[in-house]
């Protein structure tokens, strides 16, 4: 992919790689390992580039999704290059809004259950593009990203109906927490709220939660998280909460219960240390 975008290399490296990050656990580490590398070869290369973090960002998602034609999305890598908080936007083009609300720590905690990420991955997106393939025969003017409720519905099963109203409260989530997001005070009760609410359609609509991660979930929210959900694509790995006032008795609880957890902050995205 480097090599693609005009990187020459007249030797190899030998690289030692140091993480914390849980691997194959709902925390992006593949997206982590290849936005860094890939902003490591665009500084050691012959003809060293300034890429911007837009572009490791999208570098990561061709290295990773596209030239493997891979299920999944570009959060992942945009939000890793980039860092922080940012709302982004896939179709009809990328756009990026970079978000920074002072939100405080945030828990993230890990069951230690091993989880098949291409699998789950395969079937949200095969599901919904079959859904989607059946509402446009009954509704061929259907525009996915704005139908609602009031469209012919025949087609679908039981679980497509379902799968359906899980995507469009899952939009309709997506687009309460952005407003409150930008505000200048912000609501944290809500924003916990809404995590919460999240979490329920990927666990009821898209069945991708696990016994274990509701055991930590119920634990972080009876100490007092304001809101918590499964990370990733889930089916095992890692869940975060919101707790952004008593952080350390919510790890205390998490743990309890067999969890693994630490708080983290948001944080700035790839940088290049001299």
């Amino acid at each position: 992919i480097c090599q693609k975008n005009g990187l020459t290399f007249s030797n190899g490296f030998e690289c030692e790689i140091k993480s914390q990050i849980p691997i194959n656990a709902g925390t992006s580490s593949s997206s982590a390992l290849n936005v860094s590398w890939i902003h490591f070869l665009s500084k050691i290369a012959d003809n060293s580039k300034n890429w911007d973090q837009k572009k490791i960002g999208e570098l990561a998602f061709d290295a990773e999704v596209t030239e493997f034609n891979e299920p999944g999305g570009m959060m992942d890598q945009y939000s890793t290059a980039i860092g922080n908080l940012i709302y982004l936007e896939s179709q009809p083009r990328i756009s990026i809004k970079k978000l920074n609300p002072k939100l405080g720590p945030f828990i993230l905690a890990d069951s230690g259950e091993p989880k098949n990420t291409f699998e789950i991955l395969k079937r949200c997106r095969d599901s919904r593009q079959k859904l989607f393939k059946s509402l446009i025969t009954k509704n061929p003017l259907i525009n996915i990203h704005s139908c609602d409720e009031d469209i012919d519905l025949s087609d679908l099963n039981d679980d497509e109906v379902k799968l359906y109203f899980g995507t469009i409260k899952n939009r309709e989530l997506l687009i309460s927490a952005l407003h409150e997001l930008q505000k200048k005070i912000i609501d944290k009760r809500l924003i916990g709220k809404l995590l919460y609410e999240h979490h329920t359609i990927l666990r009821d609509d898209l069945k991708v939660s696990t016994p274990k991660i509701e055991k930590m979930m119920d634990a972080a929210m009876n100490a007092g998280a304001l809101g918590a959900k499964i990370n990733g694509s889930g089916g095992g790995g890692c869940m975060f909460a919101y707790a952004p006032n008593n952080s350390e008795k919510v790890v205390e609880a998490i743990d309890s219960v067999g969890g693994k957890a630490q708080i983290i902050y948001s944080d700035e995205g790839s940088k290049f240390l001299n």
